[in-house]
């Protein structure tokens, strides 16, 4: 019970880790697999825009299980705990008709299965799906401590995701600042208007297949070295 206590608290840790965020998924996913003695562990993540859950994370090195195709909310036993935000417990996968891509369940061997839905703030972000290799009952105790997992992950990936936003924000204020630059830099150096210095710089991306950030940056540079 210690060691899954622990599993918990390692996957807490996670939420100030300085780790890329595929490989935080792909450590709750083997932290869990190896607590729970489980052959395959995967993690979904909801795409709010496309409306689906795709597979981003498994510790199975099945090509076949990694290529599985997306679920839409409601499709198989994993849509169906995201879109009812419970658990869904699976005796047996290969018999069960929620339970789609039962080719993939027979080639790999996989029978039982706990979809856990990772829920944060009353919405759902993902799903956490573990399978074992032959029909189980897990008990209340193991349900618990996989809902306690799910929780720990959801926080974990929503900090990570705020992050990364608030990054891209970040990054998108500091190009719009040069492109602006650069503009200003063509229109005093050509006389030109500020529609024209952005249509060339845009144009000039388009040319050199480089960002506009990077020509912007290049503009920038010669301008400073000329200057001095």
């Amino acid at each position: 019970m210690e060691e899954k206590l622990e599993a918990v608290a390692r996957i807490g840790e996670l939420i100030t880790s300085d780790l890329y965020f595929e490989d935080i998924l792909r450590l709750i996913v083997t932290m869990t697999a190896q607590v729970m003695h489980s052959n395959l562990c995967s993690l979904m993540l909801f795409d709010e825009k496309k409306k689906i859950l795709e597979l981003k994370a498994t510790q199975s090195v099945s090509e076949a299980y990694a290529k599985k195709p997306p679920l839409r909310l409601g499709e198989g036993v994993a849509g169906i705990a995201a879109l009812e935000k419970k658990a869904i417990i699976v005796k047996d996968v290969q018999e069960d008709p929620r339970y789609v891509n039962k080719d993939i369940a027979i080639r790999e061997g996989l029978r039982s299965l706990v979809s856990i839905p990772l829920v944060v703030r009353g919405k759902v972000i993902g799903v956490l799906n573990l399978y074992t290799p032959e029909p189980r009952d897990f008990t209340s105790e193991e349900i618990q401590l996989l809902t306690a997992i799910a929780s720990q992950a959801a926080i974990v990936i929503e900090n990570q995701r705020l992050l990364l936003e608030s990054q891209a924000v970040k990054e998108e204020l500091e190009t719009r600042k040069k492109i602006e630059r650069a503009k200003g830099i063509l229109m005093q150096e050509f006389g030109i208007s500020e529609e024209e210095a952005y249509r060339r710089i845009q144009k000039y991306s388009m040319n050199t297949q480089k960002s506009m950030k990077e020509i912007a940056e290049a503009l920038i540079l010669a301008w400073e070295m000329k200057k001095k």
